[in-house]
Parts: structure tokens; C-alpha cells; sequence
């Protein structure tokens, strides 16, 4: 029986899983319920399984049958504080908190790996390491795992490693899309204090006032990254938040705003903090005010090997069909913690449409939305590739030898 047949199989106890994780989401770096929940979809099979630190992580280690290299599978689990509105037969049953970027699936598919491969296991020459991550949603769970030694969890480092991302919309439903090279953006995350001096709104003169300060700062951060990065290596500064003053006329002694930056090259990720604060103190300076900017480096540019994503593609359409898969003529302008994995592993990092059936990808709910909904259909898949990209991966190795 091939791995696509057993995972079809399989799809049932999937389909179960997936609901469970979905009915209970939790947020951040500490997940007891999921945690419980993989710990009791792991139990019984051939794995050394570990558990994180500092966070609710759970790493698992298949052992083949013969020795060689190791190869990692990642599964993010964590959910967003989004109260659903989904309309789906399964919801969440946590107010604010929804399941809105599809990682109960990813958790589900990795889950399912876990089993495929375990009844494979004599096939194996070489070790697979499960990485079920926490915190992907700005708390860089990745890099705590890193930290506590996921890597070298088979007491090798990885050849290659695998993530998967299901998207609710855009992409049909069941095709698989990636590319070589930057394949999701950096996000930094930026809040800057502009403060002046308070003050009465008919006589501006005897205050100092931050809001037209402030409001320079947001259109002159959109004209510099248009002219001190090239258009074909492009930053995206989107200001999401902006707060300033009580009343009509009252000047304010500070107006305070955030925005998260966004970039596709190491390069231009180097670049953009020192080009953003200097621009922030000069506007300050020119309005004799004071400004307290602090800038985060958060995700790193998530860049894949393109000798993985050549491999990865091959193998989708070898599996499933020469038309599952698509090479994306760009980055998503989203942003990854799978990109701490690529810096130190040859990586791919591919999306799954799971757009609903019946659904049109054009005009459904994008990731993130209340309405966002993820097709069960796409479970088995997402299982089976990963699956097969551990096996096929260690099998190359040992042919090479």
C-alpha cells in the first residue's frame, strides 16, 4: 500500500483529531490541551518523544530500521485571538480564540506523518524528527525549539527539513505551491512615542505639538522605502495603529503610533531599522520635539533551498499530479518562525490550498479572518507529502552513499 493510500485510510482518525484540536485552540507559547492532545495522537508508537522547556512543544524521534541522516518535518500548532466566525459544523468552543491560520491542520498532518512512517519504519535508513512548535504567531517558537535542542534532537543535524501551510483561499483547493529562494518576508515591528508639550488648540504656538510630527513620520516612512530600497528589493511599512489626544482642542503631549515592516532580502532586512530610525529622529529634530522609537526584529526573510523545493515539487507531482503543484512567480508578503530552520537547514517551505469545496478561492476568507475555513479533504494529503518527502529524502541519501 502506498503512503497516499494509507493516509487516505487514515482520513477518519485525522478528521477526528483536527476537530478536537479545532474545538479547543489555544494561543502562544504554552499549549497544555494541544500539547495533551499529540501526546495521545503519538501514544503507542516507536518514537522518543521530548517536551519543551519553556514552551508546550513536543518533539518526536522515528528511528529507521538502518542508520543515516535525519530529516525534519515541522507542524506549528498554536491559535490566533480571533473570535470565529467561521460557519463551519466544528467551531471553536473558546471565545476569542479561533484556529484562523489553519495550524490544527498542520498539527493533524504532522500527527499523521508520525503514524505513516512508523508503519514503515524498516524502509527507513536514517532518522525523522516531528517538530510540533507552539508560538508561531509572533512569539518565534521556532527559535526557542532551536534553542532547546530540536535540531540535534537524533543526535545529528538535519539534512534537510519540511513545512507545510495551508492557505484558506486564493489557491485551489489541493494544489500545492512553493518556490526557491525567499518564499515568505521578514516582519520587524516598530512603535514609536513622538512627545512634544501640551497645550490649548487655539494657541499652538505655546505648546509643542506631536500629532503633525507624528503624521510627517507615517507619510515619510512610505516615501523612503520607495526611494532608499530598489523597487525590485522592496520594504512594505504598514502603520496599523495611530493614537494621539482627548479632545478637539486639546494639543497633546504625545502621539504614539505602530507599524510592522515588512522585507525580502537579508540585505534589505540589514538596512531598513537604521534607515527607519534616523528618519524618525530627523523629523523630531526639525519640530523640535522628542522621539522614543523602538524598532523589533522579529522573523527573519524564510528562504528556501532551492535543491528542496525542486525535490519537494517532483515529489507532489510524482505522488499525486503534475498539476498539484505550482511554482509561485513571488513571495507571500506573510511572514514565517520556519525561517529560523532555514537559516541553519536546507529547507522548503510549501502552502496547501484548502480553500472548502464549492467554495470560490477568489472570494473566500483569507487566513487570519473570522471566516476563515479550512477543508478537512486536505488532511490526508498534507499527511502523505509528509510522509513521502522524509522517505524519499532519507532514500536519496543512502543511494548516494
Amino acid at each position: 500500500m502506498s503512503l497516499r493510500e494509507a493516509a487516505n485510510d487514515m482520513s477518519p482518525e485525522l478528521v477526528r483529531l483536527r476537530h478536537a484540536l479545532h474545538r479547543e485552540p489555544e494561543l502562544g507559547l504554552d499549549l497544555p490541551r494541544t500539547q495533551e492532545k499529540v501526546l495521545g495522537a503519538l501514544s503507542g508508537l516507536p518514537l522518543e518523544v521530548s517536551t519543551g522547556a519553556g514552551l508546550s512543544s513536543v518533539t518526536a524521534v522515528l528511528r529507521g530500521a538502518r542508520p543515516g541522516p535525519t530529516v525534519l518535518l515541522r507542524g506549528d500548532m498554536d491559535a490566533l485571538p480571533v473570535t470565529e466566525r467561521s460557519g463551519g459544523e466544528v467551531v471553536s468552543t473558546l471565545p476569542g480564540r479561533m484556529h484562523a491560520c489553519g495550524h490544527d491542520l498542520h498539527t493533524t498532518m504532522l500527527a499523521g506523518a508520525a503514524h505513516l512512517l512508523a508503519a514503515r519504519r524498516d524502509r527507513l535508513a536514517g532518522d525523522v524528527v516531528f517538530m510540533f512548535q507552539p508560538g508561531e504567531e509572533g512569539d518565534g517558537g521556532a527559535k526557542i525549539m532551536i534553542g532547546e535542542g530540536v535540531l540535534d534532537a537524533s543526535g545529528r543535524r538535519p539534512v534537510a527539513a519540511y513545512a507545510l501551510h495551508v492557505i484558506s483561499s486564493v489557491l485551489p483547493r489541493g494544489v500545492f505551491v512553493s518556490r526557491g529562494g525567499p518564499i515568505m518576508a521578514a516582519a520587524d515591528r516598530l512603535r514609536v512615542a513622538v512627545r512634544g508639550k501640551g497645550g490649548h488648540g487655539s494657541m499652538p504656538h505655546r505648546a509643542a505639538d506631536p500629532i503633525p510630527a507624528a503624521c510627517e513620520m507615517v507619510t515619510a516612512l512610505q516615501t523612503m522605502v520607495t526611494r532608499a530600497f530598489d523597487v525590485f528589493d522592496p520594504v512594505v511599512v504598514t502603520v496599523g495603529s495611530f493614537h494621539a489626544g482627548t479632545a478637539d482642542n486639546i494639543i497633546p503631549e504625545e502621539a504614539v503610533f505602530e507599524a510592522t515592516v515588512r522585507s525580502f532580502s537579508a540585505a534589505a532586512h540589514g538596512r531598513v531599522q537604521e534607515r527607519i530610525l534616523a528618519l524618525l529622529k530627523g523629523i523630531a529634530a526639525a519640530h523640535g520635539l522628542t522621539v522614543d522609537a523602538e524598532y523589533e526584529v522579529s522573523y527573519p526573510v524564510t528562504v528556501n533551498s532551492a535543491a528542496e523545493v525542486d525535490f519537494a515539487g517532483d515529489t507532489v507531482r510524482e505522488v499525486f499530479d503534475e498539476h498539484r503543484y505550482i511554482t509561485a512567480p513571488q513571495p507571500f508578503t506573510g511572514s514565517e518562525d520556519f525561517s529560523f530552520v532555514c537559516d541553519q537547514v536546507p529547507s522548503a517551505f510549501v502552502a496547501l490550498g484548502a480553500c472548502p469545496g464549492g467554495a470560490d478561492p477568489a472570494r473566500a476568507a483569507y487566513n487570519h479572518a473570522p471566516e476563515a475555513a479550512f477543508d478537512d479533504a486536505v488532511l490526508p494529503d498534507g499527511a502523505a507529502l509528509y510522509a513521502e518527502l522524509a522517505e524519499r529524502r532519507l532514500a536519496r541519501e543512502a543511494a548516494a552513499v
